[in-house]
């Protein structure tokens, strides 16, 4: 059985979606998760929690999850290969949706040797694509990866992420299509600054049809500072920060850095309305949270359409 989520009715009614982010807390600090979530609710149609990002520990994805469901967020559920084999993975699954999570992420996760604990045994037991063709088969086919039956099949809508700029940038389309095949129902891409090369990957998308069979969710990620943009362009692996941006944060006064990076996020979200084959954004606001409601706002993205099996409504 397929989800029957609010992410996937705004999609599938042809709206133009925007999802967000939350990341867990270090510890068991449920009004972290709390706070942050009033920032988002009614600002985005579903929000990402983390699942251990940049490999360092923090409160499970479902956990958090959960949280986040109690305070009226319908959460996307992070997974990554990183940290579970393939029992751990589907039972996870189980419990998420039997909780009504319904949707998720599959990611391979940022190798460990980045993070916290370095010295942590990766389990990768299975791959990304993998991981999407195995959420698949237990929601279309009610079948356990070893082809055991699954009493009750899980209902979720199946995320996969996407990375335009890496190299060389001729495949990334076609790692897009492997995910596409694997069944991937929708496609939030890395932070795009470089929209020149997102334009050559949309296109080439278009053009091979996959745009038709998946929505794709645009990432933005909002400049704080000159000193965030600086690191992003030099020292982040696959983020293409070009220099005209650099230039342009440099040209304004310190404590109007930030109001320019969200202006820039801004003009980003009302080039990607007008592009073929984007079917909304993802807004990694990353633990910048509060400022979520300024930038929806001023994007023109209110009020987000809400849906529900008594029809469409708006969200007041």
């Amino acid at each position: 059985m397929k989800s029957d989520g609010n992410l996937e009715a705004v999609l599938k009614a042809g709206h133009f979606a925007i999802t967000g982010e939350l990341g867990p807390p270090r510890g068991t600090n449920v009004e972290a998760v709390r706070k942050k979530a009033q920032y988002l609710k009614g600002m985005v149609d579903a929000v990402n929690i983390t699942d251990n990002q940049t490999a360092v520990v923090r409160m499970s994805s479902w956990g958090a999850s959960l949280l986040a469901m109690q305070e009226g967020l319908e959460p996307n559920y992070q997974m990554v290969c990183r940290d579970r084999n393939r029992l751990a993975m589907q039972s996870d699954i189980l419990g998420a949706c039997a909780h009504g999570i319904s949707n998720m992420l599959c990611l391979s996760g940022d190798h460990q040797k980045f993070g916290d604990h370095p010295k942590a045994k990766g389990v990768f037991d299975i791959d990304s694509i993998q991981l999407i063709c195995m959420v698949k088969k237990m929601r279309d086919e009610g079948k356990f990866l070893s082809e055991e039956k699954i009493d009750v099949p899980p209902r979720i809508f199946i995320g996969a992420a996407a990375n335009p700029f890496g190299e060389p940038l001729e495949w990334r389309v076609h790692r897009l299509a492997k995910k596409v095949a694997a069944g991937a129902d929708f496609i939030q891409t890395q932070c795009i600054y470089n929209m020149k090369t997102f334009r050559q990957w949309i296109d080439q998308a278009n053009d091979m049809g996959l745009t038709e069979k998946v929505y794709v969710l645009a990432g933005v990620t909002p400049f704080k500072s000159l000193g965030m943009a600086r690191y992003m362009k030099n020292n982040v692996p696959g983020m293409d920060v070009p220099d005209h941006l650099i230039k342009r944060l440099q040209g304004v006064e310190k404590e109007k850095v930030a109001s320019e990076g969200i202006k820039i996020a801004c003009e980003q979200i009302e080039e990607f309305k007008e592009m073929k084959g984007v079917a909304g954004v993802h807004l990694m606001a990353i633990e910048w949270e509060h400022k979520v409601p300024e930038i929806v706002e001023q994007a023109k993205l209110l009020p987000r359409p809400k849906l529900s099996r008594s029809g469409p409504h708006k969200e007041a």
